[in-house]
């Protein structure tokens, strides 16, 4: 069942047939050469979803994380990996970015219960299912996570990036169990941010609680690079962020979190910390150069 229902990454480069990609293979180095950052474009057909090299200046960006654990995992540390892990292949996501008409975007911390990332914020999103789009999975995994029902004609979709991602995330973790391209997915509401707020009805299984960030927020967060020791961008925010936190029976509650939480970097080693992931960081980052451009 497992097999019938995720939709994989095929690779296909220099005019050759697609091919599937490997669990163990890196899909940004596959077209890059080492770098952490390409250029690819990108189709879902036939439920194979298949990246390609795109033309300078074209495409989207396809990234990784220079700490990514499939660039570093030795050969020994690869034939370390479970067999069904190995044969699992490369999962295709999707994230929203949902842009409220006063330029906010939703985050939402993942449940501490769930296995991959948990209490880690992000914004909604999920896997593809078969014969969906791209459009199609965001939409749904965005209702199903909040309760917001956008409508396709509604949102003006644009791709803003590809994030290739791991987990864990760091191979001081140990080793790689899921291994994802997340599309990054830009949505705009004619609703502003306090609107869409009404219409929240987070599922307790999936969110802990949710964020509208403004871009000094978004700013602060971007700052805080995972893997470098840049300076901070906090352009005086407050020392606490109001959230929404999710009962377990669903109802929303105000609170805050310190912004700490907010511009914490994944830690090199030990356990994880509440955080902002690496790849919504990224998508983020895309985000801000978004409103920027003409």
């Amino acid at each position: 069942m497992d097999k019938v229902r995720r939709i994989l990454v095929y690779v296909c480069k220099d005019r050759a047939a697609p091919q599937r990609a490997q669990f163990v293979q890196s899909i940004t180095g596959h077209f890059s050469d080492g770098d952490d950052e390409v250029n690819v474009s990108c189709s879902l057909e036939k439920n194979q979803f298949t990246l390609y090299r795109g033309d300078e200046g074209r495409g989207v960006r396809l990234k990784r994380p220079a700490f990514c654990p499939i660039k570093h995992l030795s050969v020994t540390e690869a034939a370390a990996i479970p067999l069904d892990v190995q044969q699992r292949g490369v999962d295709v996501g999707v994230a929203i970015i949902l842009q409220s008409a006063n330029q906010r975007v939703l985050l939402t911390r993942r449940a501490k219960e769930l296995r991959i990332f948990p209490n880690v914020w992000v914004p909604p999103g999920g896997h593809v299912e078969p014969d969906e789009t791209l459009l199609d999975a965001g939409l749904r995994e965005l209702k199903e996570e909040t309760g917001l029902k956008l409508e396709p004609d509604e949102v003006s979709p644009k791709i803003l990036g590809l994030w290739e991602s791991v987990y864990p995330p760091m191979l001081s973790r140990g080793l790689p169990q899921r291994h994802h391209i997340v599309v990054y997915m830009l949505l705009h509401s004619s609703l502003t941010h306090l609107q869409l707020q009404d219409s929240l009805r987070p599922s307790p299984a999936e969110v802990s609680a949710c964020l509208w960030a403004d871009r000094r927020l978004v700013r602060a967060i971007v700052s805080a690079v995972d893997g470098e020791d840049a300076e901070l961008q906090l352009d005086d925010l407050p020392s606490s962020i109001s959230v929404s936190q999710v009962s377990t029976e669903g109802a929303l509650g105000d609170s805050s979190l310190p912004l700490a939480v907010f511009v914490s970097r994944a830690p090199a080693s030990g356990p994880d910390v509440e955080r902002v992931s690496t790849g919504t960081k990224f998508a983020l980052d895309l985000w801000l150069r978004s409103l920027d451009a003409p």
